[in-house]
Parts: C-alpha cells; structure tokens; sequence
C-alpha cells in the first residue's frame, strides 16, 4: 500500500464526486495505492479555497498549471467544460502523468484522438468518464449479452433524456451555446459509450439534430439558441445490428433517462438508470404461458456491488459509480495495463458523435470515422 498524491482541475459537480470518490476508495475497494488528495485548482482563488477546505486538499490554485506541473501531484482528474480537457490533458501527459478526464473527451473527434495518441505515446495510464455503465446491474448486463444470455443480439434501442431545460421559460446559460454544449455533445455521449460497450463498434448512421426552443429569455431580452435540444440517430453496429438512439434535454418528466432494451434470438434485457439497481431480463424458454420478463435486484452477486453493502436489493447510488471509476483508475496505475474506458475508447465515441453531425448535416448516412 502507498499514497498517491492527487490533483482535481475543477471543484464543482464533478469535482466534489471524484474529490469524494478518491477518499472513499481505499476503504471501499482496500486499493493498493491510496489517494492522497493535494491540490486543488478553481476559476478563482477564493473558490479554489474555499473547496480546499471543503473537500480536504492540501493546496489550493486557480492556475492548472501549478497543478499539473507541482511534483506531489502523481496523477491528474480533469473535471472542467470540456473546452479546456485538451490543453490540461497534453500538459499532464507530456509530464509522464496519469490523466482521468470527464466525458466527452475533446470537443472533436479530431481532439479526442490527438489526446489519445498523446497518452499511448508517454505510456501513462488514462481513462474517460464514462459512469453509468458503472453500475452493477449495467456490468451484468454486459456479461450476460457477452455469454449469450438473450441468444445473438438483433436490435438495440437507447436513450439519454432529461428535462432540465423543458420549460421555454427556463433563461440562456452556458447550456444553451455553442455546438459542444448541445445534446449530442453533452448527453449523447452517455449513451453512445453505452451502446459501444454493450454491442460493439458502430459502423454508420442517419441523424437528425434539432432546436425546439430557439429563443430563452437572456440578460437583455431574449438570447439565441445556438445549439441542439434533442437528436436522434438510426444506427448500424459493424456486426450488421440494427438500432436507435434518441437523446434529450428537453423530455418533459424525464430526470436521468439513461436507458437501453437489447433484444436476441433468445431473449431481451431492459434497463433504466431512474431504477438504477432493477435489470429486466426475459428468456424465451418454458411455457408460453409462464414466459416474462424477470425482475433482477442488484445484489452481492453482481459486479462491484458488494464492496459497498453485503444485502440484496438496498442498492447502490451515483457516487458509487464515481468511486468505482476511481478504483479501476488506481488500478489501472498500479499495473501498468488499460482499463476500459481508456482515451481511445472516448475517441471512439466522438467518432459516433461526428458521423451525427455529418449526417445531420447532409440529411444522409454517414460512416463513422475510425479511431
């Protein structure tokens, strides 16, 4: 067991889940390096401080330079607007330091890929944020399709949607501009990485992106949307499955609608994150009579779950999944090895996420770019 001093760019959302995750982890997983948490950087010194004190840090900065470049910082979590992950990433990599960046990885394609050819290059170990595939009953759901549980898969169906700017009424923020701060950069994301890990690459697909809500009330009138409130794009996978993904911000009701059904030759499983610890799981086998889809309760028997409670059914949450990312993070320092979802695999996801916006664009199929 050693320490590994740890420094986080940014202390907001993001950042105080994976301050928390990096104290917590130790305990939870008995990792053989144990976080140590050194500094942390802000917008501006008093913020800086102020989750100094907050989270635990040793130091505080509004410079990520200091940061990158201060020789107890070991290892670097990027959690800031996605604007800044390049340049902080290249920084951290060019020093021989391990990186953990929030999703999406770059704001491209084209800057996702040069990060992770940056951090094969120096040979450090790097992961993107991807969390909700997190979640034990997710991970089951990826092994039970990978054993052929539901037979060979034929379709897949997916969705991110959330409602947190349903009402017209609701004012312009940095929400509401610029491309990369749109539905299919912020939510699709989610949910495209979840596609790729439950049923492989995405080969081509046929998009549509739209504004609803063109014009929220601004600081001096109304303001211009300048990005997209929902998307959705038919897809084929490159083994010839069929499927739909449709992403949101604007899904009246909806509060995490991270959720996917996958159907096979055999069966079909169901999930949905509002019911984070529930899988449907149907098996196309007994009496027609009997045959439904079966209610599966997280438990113990599920991946990552018992480090965390020893009883079925009580249930993981949101951090949880942070503190699970932070332990395969660590693991993937301690062994030298990648640990899914590396640098390559958010560059694979801003792959999809391009061939949207060509598609989109072109009102035509486009292929996805290969990473």
């Amino acid at each position: 067991m050693r320490a590994l001093g740890v420094g986080i760019v940014g202390g907001g959302y993001m950042g105080k889940a994976h301050a928390v995750a990096m104290a917590a982890v130790g305990a939870v997983f008995d990792t053989a390096l144990r976080p140590r948490l050194e500094v942390i950087c802000a917008a501006t010194p008093a913020s800086a401080e102020r989750y100094r004190a907050a989270y635990g840090f040793a130091r505080a900065t509004a410079d990520w330079q200091e940061l990158v470049a201060d020789p107890a910082v070991e290892a670097v979590v990027v959690a800031t607007p996605q604007a800044l992950h390049r340049e902080i990433v290249l920084a951290a990599v060019a020093l021989g330091k391990p990186v953990f960046c929030e999703k999406p990885l770059g704001l491209s394609f084209e800057e996702s890929r040069e990060m992770a050819d940056a951090a094969e290059a120096a040979g450090v170990a790097n992961m993107v944020g991807f969390n909700y595939v997190r979640t034990p009953a997710t991970q089951f759901a990826r092994r039970l399709i990978a054993e052929g549980a539901i037979g060979t898969p034929t379709w897949f169906r997916g969705e991110h949607t959330e409602d947190f700017l349903a009402d017209p009424r609701s004012p312009a923020t940095w929400r509401t501009r610029g491309a990369a701060n749109g539905t299919l950069g912020d939510l699709a994301p989610h949910m495209v990485n979840c596609a790729l890990a439950l049923l492989g690459p995405i080969a081509e697909v046929s998009s549509e992106i739209e504004t609803v809500h063109a014009l929220r009330p601004g600081a001096s009138g109304t303001e211009p949307v300048t990005n997209d409130d929902q998307a959705q794009m038919m897809c084929r996978f490159a083994s010839g499955i069929m499927g739909h993904l449709f992403f949101s911000r604007i899904a009246t009701g909806r509060k995490m609608g991270y959720a996917y059904e996958v159907h096979g030759t055999a069966g079909a499983i169901r999930f949905d994150q509002e019911d984070q610890n529930t899988l449907w799981l149907y098996r196309s086998e007994g009496p027609a009579a009997t045959r439904g889809f079966s209610r599966i309760l997280a438990g113990p028997e599920h991946p990552d779950y018992l480090p965390f409670c020893q009883g079925p059914g009580h249930g993981t949450g949101y951090q949880d999944q942070i503190i699970i990312e932070a332990r395969d993070f660590l693991r993937a320092i301690e062994t030298g090895t990648p640990v899914w979802p590396t640098f390559r695999d958010g560059a694979a996801v801003n792959a999809v996420i391009a061939a949207a916006r060509r598609s989109a664009e072109g009102r035509r199929w486009a292929a996805v770019p290969q990473v």
